[in-house]
């Protein structure tokens, strides 16, 4: 059999745990939010003056952050079940 039909009858990611799904989740929402103050920052300044830079800034960290440990997380659980590993890594 080709290596190319055996790398597509491979599954390459774990199926997403719930714990996953609400790190995956979480993100997306900051990145929306994120998205949404920068769109609005604006007339978030005239309301509120210098907190509304300050609040996308943290919502860049807080995106970065969650991202990083999603990321890290799904790669672990990728990496375990493509190695045979049954356990959920993350949980």
């Amino acid at each position: 059999m080709p290596l190319w039909l055996d790398l597509l009858r491979t599954p390459m990611a774990a199926p997403e745990t719930a714990a996953l799904r609400r790190w995956r989740l979480a993100w997306l929402v900051l990145c929306l939010a994120l998205a949404a103050c920068i769109m609005a920052l604006s007339p978030l300044r005239r309301l509120t003056g210098r907190v509304a830079p300050a609040a996308a800034g943290v919502l860049l960290v807080a995106v970065l952050l969650v991202g990083l440990v999603y990321f890290r997380r799904k790669n672990a659980a990728d990496r375990a079940w493509n190695d045979g590993d049954v356990r959920e890594p993350d949980e």
